[in-house]
């Protein structure tokens, strides 16, 4: 699984590149796309069926990339770059429905037949960047919100999200329960049932 844990020994990890990038270093951007662009490929294409979209966002990615190098936190670097790039393919989708309309209901063919219809996993992926559930994450934890886009979101495993993060196995469990509870909490924030108190 790409976006493994680079070890910044000071010659040349992820932290060191992302700062030669930001110094405007178009070798260490070079080194940083060849290391990264594969597996950032293969997931953005697990989210969309159309690879010249697939193409356009990773490049966007790594545009933004080298604008907002400095920017960077220090947080891992995998982790920032997915970011990056599953925001960018949420605002490539809503700029095709803008110019294109509201695409129709995918036929019975799914994700990856010949229509370009959004899957219900794409639209569930839209409201979680834009909706109540989008609002909700973005009232929880940083670190708490980053291990339900890995596990939920991203669909990936506790090992690969610990791998990508940079955290234990136990404590992405721990993480995904917490974040669970204080979404729930948020989103009745937002909410409140129209029950409640009602009888």
């Amino acid at each position: 699984m790409g976006g493994q844990r680079e070890k910044d020994d000071g010659s040349g990890g992820d932290a060191a590149l992302l700062r030669a990038v930001a110094q405007g270093d178009a070798s260490a951007m070079a080194a940083l796309y060849d290391r990264h662009a594969g597996w950032l490929h293969a997931r953005l294409t697990r989210r969309c069926a159309d690879p010249e979209l697939v193409r356009e966002v990773l490049q966007d990615t790594f545009v933004t990339v080298w604008r907002s190098a400095a920017g960077h936190r220090g947080q891992e670097a995998g982790g920032w770059l997915w970011t990056i790039a599953a925001r960018r393919l949420v605002d490539a989708r809503r700029a095709q429905e803008r110019v294109a309309g509201p695409l129709p209901e995918p036929e019975s063919s799914g994700r990856y037949g010949s229509g370009a219809a959004p899957s219900a996993e794409d639209r569930v992926l839209v409201g979680l960047e834009y909706g109540d559930v989008g609002t909700a994450l973005d009232r929880i934890s940083p670190e708490l919100r980053e291990v339900l886009r890995a596990t939920v979101v991203d669909g990936l495993s506790t090992r690969e999200a610990a791998r990508l993060l940079g955290i234990p196995e136990g404590t992405v469990k721990s993480r995904a329960r917490r974040a669970r509870a204080e979404l729930r909490e948020a989103l009745a924030q937002l909410n409140p049932s129209p029950l409640g108190g009602t009888a």
